[in-house]
């Protein structure tokens, strides 16, 4: 096994255990207490009707992805029947995972609502940090099994073939993983797009009824509408805004990966899979650390934030400086990319 593998190997490694660590978060949320039986009652309601527009919403998806394999399988033939193959598998795993992570953070999220409503009566601290806990859960979720993904096919399809240096073989694998990109972009399009339509629908109608012809106050549960808005705000910004983020994440490494490979940098191939993962490991340290105190939820959310970029620099100067044989000038894109966002971060919680 070469160096190159490791670095995979353990990009894999790393992202399973990130997966687990979801799972155990998970487990941790389901264990608090629910609160009230009102409370529970009103949030079994918006989980079911989010889980109800999930499933019909994923068997459209499911025909929509059959149709497009068929056309993607089609009109890769001109290449190859192996490549064409690969590629459209490339693309259901992404679709797939995508799909997972956005299942799983929607069952856990519209669990987490009354347990850190019930956790805010012990106090602000822990109301706080079970609804973060409860949302890294299908963030953590999504990043993992992106790295999982792309690693894991990157390392399949980089052997699969015997002929060919090792960097020919590597721009192949890449260019099969624009199917997982793709993949991903098509959950994307139905869980923003078609869920963004929903919440608006929920939210408007919501209030027309409520406010405007029954005089009851917002977010009433006594209006059988405030439900529908529930769910509508679960299946935007939860499974939509999840699937945005997945296909986000997932285009920029191979987007990396096909650039590294066209200027025939191993290393920077490695480093576009590599450094994912290292920020997996950065992020939950960032969330190990949110803690608040004197009722200043924003400057915990931004603490936490600055531990996670603070942990990532480190982490990819390391990264770097081995990769590279003591050449660090591509840790200064890393580091300006990290700079930028953090100000952006800032200068937003800011204005607004």
């Amino acid at each position: 096994m070469n160096m190159n593998d490791v670095l995979i190997f353990v990009s894999l490694f790393i992202s399973l255990l990130s997966i687990v660590y979801s799972i155990l978060i998970a487990r941790y949320v389901m264990r608090q207490d629910p609160g009230t039986e009102e409370m529970m009652k009103i949030s079994d309601a918006v989980h079911e009707g989010a889980m109800a527009f999930l499933k019909r919403e994923f068997i459209t998806i499911f025909f929509f992805v059959i149709f497009v394999i068929i056309l993607l399988f089609l009109s890769l033939l001109t290449k190859s029947i192996k490549f064409a193959l690969a590629t459209c598998i490339s693309y259901v795993i992404g679709a797939s995972f995508s799909l997972g992570s956005a299942w799983f953070g929607m069952k856990i999220s519209t669990r987490a609502n009354t347990r850190t409503a019930q956790a805010a009566k012990k106090g602000f601290n822990q109301a706080l940090s079970l609804a973060f806990f409860g949302g890294s859960v299908m963030g953590i979720m999504i990043v993992s099994l992106g790295v999982l993904g792309i690693s894991l096919l990157f390392l399949i399809f980089s052997n699969l073939s015997k002929e060919g240096t090792p960097i020919l073989k590597a721009v192949e694998a890449a260019s099969i993983l624009a199917g997982f990109s793709m993949g991903a972009s098509t959950v994307a399009l139905f869980a923003r797009v078609g869920g963004g339509i929903y919440t608006k629908a929920a939210d408007v109608g919501a209030d027309l009824v409520g406010k405007v012809e029954a005089g009851i106050p917002e977010d009433d549960p006594r209006n059988p509408a405030v439900i529908a808005d529930n769910v509508g705000d679960n299946v935007g910004d939860v499974a939509g805004m999840g699937a945005d983020l997945y296909e986000s994440f997932v285009g920029s490494i191979i987007s990396g990966l096909i650039i590294a490979g066209s200027m025939g940098s191993m290393e920077g191939m490695l480093l576009s899979i590599f450094t994912p993962a290292l920020g997996i490991i950065s992020s939950i340290l960032g969330i190990f650390l949110i803690k608040t105190a004197k009722g200043e939820p924003s400057k915990a959310l931004l603490n936490s934030v600055l531990f996670s970029a603070l942990f990532f620099v480190i982490f990819s100067f390391l990264t770097v400086y081995f990769l590279y044989k003591g050449n660090i000038t591509n840790f200064w894109p890393i580091f300006s990319g990290i700079f930028v966002g953090v100000i952006i971060g800032i200068f937003t919680e800011y204005y607004t």
